[in-house]
């Protein structure tokens, strides 16, 4: 984890969005562990970035985490759905991640379960509905992705067989913020939102098999 926790503190907003992917996302719950492997990303980068929160140095009290270390959570909630993103930069440099999309590993019954029934890709491939499956709520706004009971678990990631790069999603009308691609996702993934069916990799779901 310190490892992990140093990568946070020395690399750009970008790389760390693309090294999530295929970390290991685990909540501890009173129902049990649910965990399961980031596939989806996309970065903000705060004070110059138009679809950011925090465009502009933006500060009101629903942006107190975005302000604090690297490694903080940062929970919001757009059209009643719960939003996990996780603060990347120093103190007082405002850039996050937003977790999109996650492919399922433990504790998926109880996922389902947290998602109406679904058993499809529906239960995670967005970030509302994945908030919903790991039973993330608002008391996790302000602890940290390291040490809190939902938290990284480095030593059970997987690798990526490619990332694409591209646009993300929901950003219309912001000039070049609307296009630039800053959104990471493990090619051939099911569990990527908006993903089409002919792009799966039905075989690996886009993981390498050598690592």
């Amino acid at each position: 984890m310190k490892e992990l926790m140093t990568f946070f503190e020395t690399k750009t907003t970008e790389e760390i969005a693309e090294y999530l992917l295929g970390m290991y996302l685990e909540h501890e719950t009173p129902a049990g562990k649910l965990a399961g492997y980031i596939v989806d990303a996309e970065a903000y980068l705060g004070p110059d970035d138009q679809a950011a929160h925090s465009f502009g140095m933006r500060k009101t009290p629903r942006l107190t985490a975005m302000y604090q270390k690297p490694g903080t959570i940062y929970l919001y909630t757009m059209h009643t759905h719960l939003l996990l993103n996780i603060v990347t930069q120093p103190e007082g440099h405002p850039q996050g991640v937003m977790i999109r999309g996650l492919q399922p590993v433990v504790g998926l019954e109880q996922m389902q379960a947290n998602r109406g029934g679904k058993t499809t890709a529906d239960i995670s491939n967005g970030p509302g509905k994945l908030v919903a499956a790991l039973g993330i709520t608002k008391e996790y706004y302000g602890q940290s992705i390291f040490t809190s009971d939902l938290h990284l678990v480095p030593e059970k990631r997987k690798f990526p067989k490619e990332i694409e790069k591209l646009p993300r999603i929901g950003i219309p009308n912001k000039g070049i913020w609307t296009d630039l691609p800053l959104r990471y996702v493990v090619k051939g993934n099911p569990y990527i939102s908006q993903q089409k069916k002919n792009r799966i990799d039905e075989k690996n779901f886009g993981w390498r098999t050598d690592k």
